[in-house]
């Protein structure tokens, strides 16, 4: 979608995205609108997104002031004996590939975006905290239809949601699992979102909910009301590199997602992949070579870091680009941009859920301490009081110090590789932002690659010269596997664009003057 307006907004579902265009007609700013898109996306993309999760907002001001807003989870500040912990995995089947994903209450870490969106709504905002809540709040109260996509996710994750009293409410309200086409409603998350949006999210951290949680998690978790009385947001500097003369922002150290673009980003610099056919033998070589060089290097040279001072310009510096680059061999996202010249990006998560649900509130509290990809040294072996680090990476690339393209994805250890090729996409191929998002992608990580149809191309895997072992799964359709990227753009005529992924459900809309 393109057009002449005064303001477009990219997401992972159609309420989503109308609760920020709503906002944004209601006169807010891009910050207004994102906020009140992120409390929709905990109704209407309840798989992906919670209340009782985290995440992460790129925000770039009409004066040109750039900052990341660190909201995600915070590891707790002490541990307890294993034999005392609520910890066990459920596996997920995404069709082509199957993860394990572990829950109970010994998974989950100190929530942190609801005072997240306070802080940006209260810094950057211009309408009310319990303003930019209404449509979400509506949308629990009463009721939306399931879409096919939603109906799928519900399936998906129905053996983690299901799992208490609270979930049966909602998602079984007749004792049986919803289906697309069916209404579901939400009257406890309404009512616990009216109170924390008029009287401020204080209660989740220090009220009563906070008591609720820590009474709870004595019982097989590690949470505290310690934990939720000291959780701060951060707030950071972004994490700033080239790429063919663009500026791209993104996600810093702590988190690997916003590096490890940045470093896979260094690596296809060196070569003019314009002269190459899109999606043809030699692109997808040199993108499953960049792709397994930036994991070798981030076993290498990063994961025993993430905490030390400077390691973004370690790692980042020619001398340790320079030793890769002769070897060429549950998530979601929204960007926003406003006719004023703001732009936000967030991408936030629950995990898969914990299958805790506070009692009452209809707010399931995260399982980050049992996502696999966030725990590099294996569960358990977390540092104590530590802001997690993620792969997600809202991202934006500037020219001449304004937003050109607003964008970010859901999609786990996938984030960094969707991202990457949607960036090379439009930078290296000169796509239209929805051919940059449309076009198939491949991921690349363990052995395992993983691609997408390939039009009119399959002979060419036959013969692909790939890192050593790797094991190819070809997959028969685009799949949410693969990320999530939803973007909005703005031309040199000021024209906005706004496209989502279509393997999430995406849906870009656009504000009218």
């Amino acid at each position: 979608m393109t057009g002449k307006s005064k303001g477009a907004i990219a997401a992972g579902h159609p309420k989503t995205a109308e609760a920020g265009q709503l906002i944004l007609e209601m006169g807010g700013n891009a910050f207004d609108g994102i906020v009140g898109s992120i409390l929709a996306a905990f109704v209407v993309e309840f798989t992906l997104a919670s209340a009782g999760g985290g995440g992460f907002l790129l925000a770039h001001t009409k004066e040109k002031v750039n900052t990341l807003f660190d909201f995600f989870c915070q590891t707790p500040k002490s541990k307890k004996p294993l034999t005392n912990i609520d910890f066990y995995p459920v596996a997920i089947n995404f069709g082509g590939a199957s993860q394990d994903f572990h829950i109970g209450r010994g998974a989950i870490a100190t929530p942190g975006v609801l005072r997240g969106l306070e802080t940006v709504q209260k810094k950057l905002g211009k309408l009310p905290f319990a303003v930019v809540a209404e449509p979400a709040i509506e949308y629990a109260r009463q009721g939306y239809i399931l879409s096919q996509y939603n109906g799928f996710c519900l399936g998906l994750l129905a053996s983690i949601l299901l799992k208490d009293r609270e979930g049966l409410k909602v998602y079984a309200p007749q004792g049986k699992l919803l289906q697309a086409g069916d209404r579901c409603v939400m009257r406890d998350f309404a009512n616990s979102l009216e109170e924390l949006s008029k009287k401020g999210v204080k209660d989740f951290y220090e009220g009563e909910i906070a008591h609720q949680i820590a009474r709870d998690m004595q019982e097989g978790g590690y949470l505290t009301l310690e934990d939720l009385n000291h959780y701060q947001v951060l707030e950071r500097k972004p994490l700033k590199t080239q790429y063919r003369g663009y500026e791209i922002l993104t996600n810093p150290p702590p988190s690997s997602g916003g590096i490890l673009l940045a470093f896979a980003l260094k690596l296809l610099e060196t070569v003019n992949l314009s002269a190459l056919e899109p999606l043809g033998a030699k692109h997808l070589q040199i993108l499953t070579e960049v792709m397994a060089l930036t994991n070798q290097a981030r076993a290498q040279g990063y994961d025993n870091f993430i905490h030390q001072e400077g390691i973004e310009e370690e790692f980042l510096s020619s001398e340790f680009l320079g030793k890769y680059a002769n070897k060429w061999g549950s998530t979601t996202h929204i960007s926003v941009i406003d006719g004023e010249g703001n732009a936000a990006s967030a991408t936030f998560s629950n995990g898969e859920g914990s299958a805790y649900t506070v009692p009452g509130t209809g707010i399931m509290l995260n399982n980050m301490i049992g996502e696999a990809d966030l725990n590099p040294f294996g569960f358990h072996n977390w540092p104590v009081d530590r802001r997690l680090s993620s792969m997600m990476s809202p991202t934006m690339i500037l020219e001449e110090g304004k937003p050109r393209f607003v964008l970010g994805s859901g999609g786990s250890n996938r984030i960094r590789t969707a991202i990457l090729q949607v960036i090379s996409n439009l930078i290296d191929f000169r796509q239209s932002l929805a051919d940059a998002i449309g076009s198939s992608r491949i991921h690349w990580e363990n052995q395992q690659l993983g691609i997408e149809p390939l039009e009119d191309r399959e002979n060419l895997l036959e013969n692909l010269v790939l890192p050593a072992n790797t094991q190819v799964t070809r997959w028969q359709e685009q799949n949410m596997f693969f990320g999530g990227v939803h973007g909005v753009a703005v031309n040199e005529r000021g024209e906005l664009t706004a496209t989502g992924d279509p393997r999430r459900d995406g849906v870009g809309l656009l504000i009218s003057n």
